[in-house]
């Protein structure tokens, strides 16, 4: 992300009660201000005592697997935050880049390459070193990963940042990885990339210990875990975090504390993390004590837990949920068509129905906290009329749309998937579309088969920011031509890549501006909504790390005695 700070915005975490609603302290919006790095050469305070709490978390769905380099999914990701870590972390209060594993960085070669000093005594969870080869060990894997893995996987995060891997070198920004000393790596880039530092804070770029992804053959996905193939090592990962993998059982996954970890291990020694993938189990399970806290509260179950007396963590909106549409699907080349089904939609009415009170429309894919955001981003509004002309316009005859929505899942970004997709195929019907509903359970690889190349026509998805930067939402969402979207525009796949490179300032900022009204006059998908998401606590927590781009570590839980 750039050198420039954002506007600071709070984000509002309020805890709800009977008759009253009372403002906890505030947790600013993700900023970023990268170079120079805050330095830090000791390790945070370590607890004195052992943690002996247990905290059990109610997830929406099971993880789609533990390798986070080889998936995408917030559940995911949950629980490999706190095994794994990064080498830049985010400040909770400020939300700029701060140290984690390395100590202090420093650029060099006008953008192109980044030093880092690692923090010593620390080791991994088998025992096995931290230190430069180890990084430049993980880099190497992320970079050399190969198309048919690429594949298998369920989401992978390093083209979409680092634009190409080995295969296709020529093409990525990245170059390379040095141990230039054991406390010291350098990372060369093939150009300059302003968001590089944030980017580096993603889950999916946290180390890994080698010794582990060897005996588990990371690169090699010969098991299954809820019908997704996965590596022996994605089912036990390693790494340097604060909490040890203990244990994937159906429908739990069990983590202790580390008892050698480097920095502070909080109270929690113990987590559970139980799935429940209906909105109303998560929310019984919690009044009848049987979990801590849960995530993804729905508006069904809203009123119901603030007369039931509990606390409701809210987090700024930092995502979009959206209709996507499939360009390789023919009917969907045509700009008319695509222009009606935007005009189709009455995303008041699914907003007031389906999302937490204070979610906004969404005309562009970056949030408004973000620079980039353009108020004057083109809009064609609810006119369901005017999208029946158009499609008589575009010669459109009944031709079958297949719509991809998942059961069995609550997203931050999408709380209940099937009542929207409910409510936008009777929106889309009504304009004269024919509609062919494709149910699709989460576990079963939703999200494989809607960001592959396939017959689907439209699907839900959305899209969690991880950085503060408007490249993490456009960037890997329109910066190529992706199974997804079938998108094709080498403008605006140029304009990206230039813009990400652009030192911080107005011309950046009017770069993505216009990045923003592009795709919105093109329509490679319709965005929705800007989701307000939230959590619930039990009486039990005293204090949790909400965070609008989910970086929420447990050692920050603070529990009543």
């Amino acid at each position: 992300m750039p050198s420039r700070t954002l506007p600071s915005r709070p984000v509002r975490r309020i805890a709800a009660s009977i008759g009253a609603v009372l403002l906890l302290l505030p947790l600013a919006s993700c900023t970023g201000s990268l170079d120079p790095a805050p330095s830090s050469t000791t390790a945070s305070p370590t607890s004195s005592a052992a943690p002996t709490a247990l905290f059990t978390f109610g997830t929406a769905s099971e993880p789609l697997g533990l390798d986070p380099a080889l998936v995408s999914d917030v559940e995911s990701y949950r629980v490999t935050r706190q095994v794994l870590e990064g080498l830049v972390g985010v400040d909770q209060t400020t939300g700029q880049p701060t140290p984690l594993l390395a100590t202090e960085w420093s650029q060099g070669n006008e953008g192109r390459s980044y030093s880092f000093k690692l923090r010593d005594k620390v080791t991994f969870q088998d025992g096995a070193p931290f230190d430069a080869a180890a990084v430049c060990t993980n880099f190497n894997r992320w970079f050399h990963f190969p198309p048919a893995l690429r594949q298998q996987a369920s989401g992978t995060t390093f083209k979409g940042v680092f634009k190409a891997h080995a295969d296709q070198a020529a093409l990525s920004i990245y170059k390379g990885c040095t141990a230039v000393a054991p406390d010291n790596v350098r990372i060369d880039l093939t150009q300059p990339f302003t968001g590089f530092l944030q980017a580096l804070t993603l889950p999916a770029f946290a180390m890994s210990s080698p010794r582990a992804l060897a005996a588990g053959h990371a690169g090699v996905l010969d098991q299954s875990r809820g019908g997704q193939p996965v590596s022996a090592y994605g089912l036990h990962p390693v790494g340097t975090g604060p909490y040890v993998f203990g244990a994937w059982d159906a429908g739990n996954v069990t983590l202790t504390s580390n008892k050698n970890y480097w920095g502070d291990k909080g109270q929690i020694g113990t987590i559970k993390f139980v799935t429940y993938n209906h909105p109303e189990t998560r929310m019984q399970a919690l009044l009848d004590g049987k979990i801590d806290a849960y995530d993804a509260v729905t508006v069904g179950n809203f009123d119901q837990l603030v007369k039931s007396g509990k606390q409701i963590i809210q987090r700024d909106p930092f995502s979009v949920m959206y209709l996507g549409m499939n360009q390789e699907v023919p009917i969907l080349q045509n700009l008319k068509v695509r222009q009606a089904i935007e005009m189709a939609l009455d995303k008041d009415t699914l907003i007031r129905r389906f999302f937490i009170d204070n979610t906004t429309q969404a005309s562009q894919f970056v949030p408004a906290k973000l620079s980039g955001f353009n108020n004057n981003a083109p809009a064609l509004g609810y006119n369901p009329g005017k999208a029946k002309e158009l499609l008589a316009e575009a010669g459109y005859r009944g031709q079958e749309l297949k719509f991809y929505y998942p059961l069995n899942v609550t997203r931050p970004y999408l709380p209940t998937p099937e009542k929207v997709y409910a409510e936008i195929s009777r929106q889309l019907t009504a304009v004269g579309l024919n509609i062919k509903p494709v149910p699709v359970d989460w576990a079963d690889g939703y999200l494989q088969k809607v960001t592959s190349p396939g017959d689907h026509a439209l699907h839900l998805l959305g899209w969690n920011g991880s950085y503060s930067d408007p490249d993490n939402f456009v960037g890997p969402l329109f910066g190529q031509k992706t199974g997804e979207f079938g998108y094709q525009d080498p403008q605006v796949f140029s304009k990206i890549a230039r813009a990400r490179g652009l030192p911080d300032g107005q011309d950046r900022t009017a770069q993505y501006q216009t990045i923003n009204a592009q795709i919105a006059a093109t329509v490679p998908a319709v965005p929705i909504a800007f989701p307000i998401s939230a959590l619930a606590l039990s009486d039990r927590v005293l204090k949790y790390p909400a965070s609008p781009v989910l970086n929420e570590v447990f050692t920050k839980v603070e529990l009543r005695p």
